[in-house]
């Protein structure tokens, strides 16, 4: 069943929650994750060595952490909040002495 069809039906037989990882997904992220922690002290080192090198710099190198720290950290959704019909918030504010 296709998630079109689940979120048309909003029923389901079976299977994973909408959203949980498979497996291999989460055992990769695993592996990815000790791989991180166990050779934190190497990476160090690299980005270092990365970033003196004439060939590559500092950007390179920030690039370099910024990809594998993608794949330990998760990424935070964006989430865009808007008013009625896609217009600004708009917020009330009352006193309690009713002025």
């Amino acid at each position: 069943m296709t998630q079109a069809k689940v979120a048309k039906t909003r029923s389901r037989i079976g299977g994973r929650a909408v959203g949980t990882p498979n497996k291999s997904t989460a055992k990769a992220r695993e592996a990815i994750a000790a791989f991180v922690d166990g050779n934190a002290h190497l990476l160090q080192t690299w980005l270092e060595q990365i970033a003196v090198d004439d060939r590559y710099g500092p950007k390179t190198a920030f690039e370099c952490f910024m990809a594998v720290a993608e794949y330990h950290v998760p990424k935070l959704a964006r989430t865009e909040h808007t008013g009625a019909n896609d217009g600004p918030i708009e917020l009330v504010v009352k006193w309690q002495d009713g002025k």
